[in-house]
């Protein structure tokens, strides 16, 4: 058994490649081989977001505050709240992140897939991310 006590760990702000705006990210949890699974929870301030990007392995959301909004490519911006859970599958390109008026925070989990969570894209445009 491992207890990583809460405060533990530094936080770490969102690296400008891969978010826009102001985003917090805290990893409490990353598996050691065997396992795959790691997660962080990521608080995102108005109007800030994720670039698009996919996940080999799929990725889950579990919104704990404030309202975002999420996109797959192809698809509508939805809204999700607090208690809303989302499931990317494998490979889909996607983005989320708050509103434009309203910061959220969620817990990311995903799988590495031969070392790899995420697959990095271009940033999601101004024109993209309103509503």
């Amino acid at each position: 058994m491992n207890i990583k006590r809460s405060g533990s760990q530094p936080s770490a702000k969102g690296p400008p490649e891969w978010f826009t705006g102001s985003v917090r990210l805290d990893s409490p949890f990353q598996g050691t081989a065997p396992a795959r699974v790691g997660g962080a929870i990521v608080t995102f301030e108005p109007g800030a977001r994720t670039a698009w990007h996919t996940h080999p392995l799929g990725q889950t959301l579990i919104v704990t505050a404030g309202c975002g909004w999420a996109q797959r490519e192809g698809g509508p911006v939805e809204e999700i709240c607090p208690g809303d859970v989302v499931w990317f599958p494998p490979n889909e390109k996607h983005w989320h992140g708050a509103t434009s008026t309203t910061a959220m925070t969620h817990v990311a989990i995903q799988e590495a897939l031969d070392g790899k969570v995420v697959n990095w894209m271009e940033k999601v445009s101004d024109e993209q991310y309103q509503k």
